[in-house]
């Protein structure tokens, strides 16, 4: 056993050596996919994915971490933390054993490090400054404009940073005129016509997108159900874990993710499940998610999925930071010193480098990881 705040890492690159180094340990599967560039610190960037199970299990349990890069601080340690757990590798070999006779094994999939180069960088984005959870569209179809980022577009990057006071009056004046949610929704719904802005989906697929496609049809091909847990930060009360269905808009997938994480085991309380697609969730709706993709790539199976996001800081101090990181991007010959701040700013609203939060974060995570492996195997095939 590890203890918790050794699961966590101040670097990509550490982060790296902890998930390959207890994979190994434990016996898992590995294998690397390499990224085309370098890190921050010139290392090897990489999407990871360990196995704990054989390539034929019928049943498959996705861990994923990083898909907005500087969020794998927090995704990574539960990874981590997961991996040197001996009573949740019990729980994984035991449902495995449990399942044979029915044809039915389990087998856990680590993914490490979706968007590598964000996580190394200190960026949400791909290094296509592509947000990975709105790249998965069909882009041979034409894609709706978003027509509220549009206008904010100006107020959001500008020329200066930290802003001036108009551009500030005129944030205000709109949160003021529509509040805070629907600054939220703007921004982060997703937008493919503005390539140096937030939230740009794309407009073709990125090299995440088409590495994880590959991963998914590889691991889950004799899969017949999946269950996928992905995990996020940066939305949410701080430390607690809200649990958003990830998936196509499928009420019957809905209940399944309700009917194996809503509710409460060994004197945990119960938790909902929220949605975008009822308004129940933190999150705005949203375009272009990473989840569909299992629909295909494993049209076989059948799909129960969530993303963990842990709440950091107020969403507006998010956005903030978001805004600052974007425009740094776009200012690469900014001064060192404020070029620290905002990468310092941009690490701490999507990972609380306390011991509280991290064992909060472990704490919800292992539970829906066990609350996953029972839903697999016992679930209704609804």
């Amino acid at each position: 056993m590890i203890g918790i705040a050794q699961a966590f890492s101040a670097s990509y690159q550490q982060a790296r050596i902890k998930f390959l180094e207890a994979a190994a340990t434990a016996g898992l599967q590995i294998e690397s996919h390499n990224h085309p560039l370098p890190g921050r610190d010139g290392e090897v960037l990489a999407m990871d994915v360990a196995r704990d199970g054989p390539l034929n299990a019928k049943h498959l349990l996705i861990v994923s971490s990083a898909c907005h890069g500087v969020e794998g601080y927090c995704g990574s340690g539960v990874q981590v933390f997961a991996l040197h757990d001996e009573e949740w590798l019990a729980k994984v070999r035991e449902a495995r054993e449990a399942g044979v006779a029915r044809d039915t094994g389990v087998a856990v999939l680590y993914i490490h490090a979706l968007n590598p180069y964000g996580f190394s960088h200190i960026r949400r984005t791909t290094h296509e400054n592509v947000d990975l959870n709105r790249n998965f569209q069909n882009f041979s179809q034409p894609i709706a404009v978003n027509t509220a980022y549009r206008a904010l577009q100006p107020l959001l990057l500008p020329e200066q940073w930290p802003p001036n006071a108009a551009n500030q009056a005129a944030v205000e004046a709109f949160i003021a005129a529509h509040g805070p949610v629907a600054y939220q929704a703007a921004i982060t719904q997703g937008q493919y016509e503005f390539a140096d802005g937030l939230f740009f989906g794309g407009t073709a697929p990125t090299w995440s997108n088409q590495t994880l496609r590959h991963v998914l049809r590889h691991h889950g091909a004799h899969a017949t159900r999946i269950g996928w847990i992905d995990l996020h930060t940066g939305l949410g009360e701080s430390g607690h874990g809200e649990r958003i269905y990830a998936g196509l808009d499928d009420a019957q997938a809905v209940q399944r993710a309700r009917d194996w994480w809503s509710g409460g085991k060994d004197g945990n309380p119960a938790t909902p499940i929220t949605s975008i697609y009822d308004g129940s969730s933190t999150s705005a709706p949203l375009t272009g998610l990473m989840w569909t993709a299992i629909a295909d790539e494993c049209p076989q199976a059948q799909y129960t999925g969530i993303a963990m996001e842990y709440g950091t800081v107020p969403v507006l101090e998010v956005l903030q930071a978001l805004r600052a990181e974007h425009w740094l991007n776009n200012h690469p010959d900014a001064h060192a010193e404020l070029a620290a701040q905002i990468k310092a700013q941009m690490l701490a609203a999507f990972y609380t480098d306390t011991d509280v939060w991290k064992g909060q974060i472990i704490s919800q995570g292992r539970q829906a990881m066990f609350q996953a492996v029972d839903g697999l195997n016992t679930g209704a095939a609804g």
